[in-house]
Order: C-alpha cells, then structure tokens, then sequence
C-alpha cells in the first residue's frame, strides 16, 4: 500500500465529489483517479478495496465539513441565548448549502452503509462522536436547553437538510430560513 499521505487524503476527498455528483455505484477507482487528476491504477495503490475506499471516504467526510475553529468563536461571540442557538442553526444551514457535496456524499455513505457493515461502523463512531461533541459543546457554551435539546435540534436540521438539498422545491429558501427559526423557538422556547 502506498503511504503518501497526501495523496490518500486527495484520493478520498476525489471519492467524495463522486459519490455527489454520481453515488455510490459510480464510485469506482477508475472516477476517483479521474476526479484526482491522477493516473489510473493510483487509487488501487491506497485502498485494499472499494469497501476500503467507502470506508475511508466515511471516516474523512467529518473532518472535510468540520467547521475551522475559528469560524466557530466567531459565531459564538454573543452571549448564549435563545437568539444564538437559531443563529448557530443558521449558520449550519449555510455552511452545509455551501458544503452541498460534502452533506449529498456523506447522504450516499449512509445508504452504503445500510449494506456495508465496516461503513456502518465507521459512520456510526464518527455520527455519534460528533453528536456527543455537539452535546457537550452546546452544554459547556452555557446555551439554553440540554442534552435533548441538542439531540432534537440535530435530527430534525438533519431532516430540513435533507429535504433542501435533495428536493429544493419543495420548501422556498425563506421558507427553509424561516423553520430553522420556528424549531429554535419550539425545542428551545422564549427566554
């Protein structure tokens, strides 16, 4: 196995924009080289398997979306308050608009996942860290709501994400923004 870790890192992030743009049936070494710029066979050097590449591809898409650390103590500038938490939900909404490759991807390792169990172990870690760290985030920030509240909050933008994304006419864009603000105030309440 090759062990250029920058490579690897150039590889998967290639596999990501396929699974996007094609799922997860296109995802093959020979879209990832393409994608990669690279010349065919190079992915075959760095994952043992297209299992391999799927599993890879889940355990890096957290760390591709993840917000930089200093976009996050900016946005938690104010002081934590009702208003904060429908900004921080906001804000979550443009960035995975922004990041719509990286969300449509990570959509497609889902549905892998129900039929690869290595996959499914890689996403399920990797979804529950970041939720705890979420948790643990919101709480330690002194936010209003607790544990639960998060939890709420997290699947149900997770459904509005999903619905924006995938059928965007369903709901208008001020629509979308608008929802982001009524669930804040029904899970979290006035203050």
């Amino acid at each position: 196995m090759a062990r250029n870790p920058e490579r690897r890192t150039a590889l998967v992030d290639a596999a990501i924009e396929v699974l996007a743009r094609e799922g997860a049936r296109g995802l093959t070494f020979r879209a990832v080289d393409t994608e990669a710029k690279v010349p065919i066979g190079t992915a075959s050097n760095y994952f043992t398997s297209r299992d391999d590449l799927f599993t890879q591809a889940g355990r890096h898409i957290h760390v591709r979306m993840t917000p930089d650390p200093a976009e996050v103590a900016e946005a938690l500038r104010p002081a934590p308050s009702r208003e904060l938490v429908a900004s921080l939900m906001q804000w979550v909404l443009r960035r995975t608009v922004k990041e719509r490759t990286g969300y449509l991807a990570l959509l497609e390792l889902r549905l892998e996942a129900t039929r690869r169990p290595e996959l499914r172990e890689a996403l399920t870690e990797a979804i529950r860290a970041e939720l705890e760290a979420n948790v643990r985030f919101h709480l330690d920030s002194g936010l209003p709501g607790d544990a639960d509240t998060v939890r709420i909050l997290y699947f149900a933008m997770t459904g509005l994400l999903l619905e924006h994304l995938t059928l965007p006419g369903v709901l208008a864009q001020d629509t979308t923004e608008r929802l982001v603000e009524v669930l804040v105030e029904r899970v979290v309440g006035r203050q």
